[in-house]
């Protein structure tokens, strides 16, 4: 029962339009230049590319940012 409360709290939207746009648009970047990493040079790097990227664009979709709920202040 505690942990389902310690994690609601560790997901709560933690992001304003100007941070959730910038994740947006920064994982979108990071995905393109993943695929375009694994067609051409190196699979596993582009992998590790579209991973980050996926991830990014989650956060941006959710409104949350995992480095805030880790406590780190970011700028955006």
């Amino acid at each position: 029962m505690w942990l389902g409360f310690l994690m609601g709290s560790f997901f709560t939207r933690n992001l304003d339009a100007s941070g959730r746009r910038a994740r947006g648009v920064l994982g979108t970047i990071v995905l393109i230049a993943g695929i375009i990493i694994a067609g051409d040079i190196l699979w596993w790097l582009g992998l590790i590319f579209v991973v980050a990227g996926l991830f990014a664009i989650f956060e941006a979709v959710r409104g949350w940012c995992l480095l805030r709920a880790c406590g780190i202040r970011t700028k955006l």
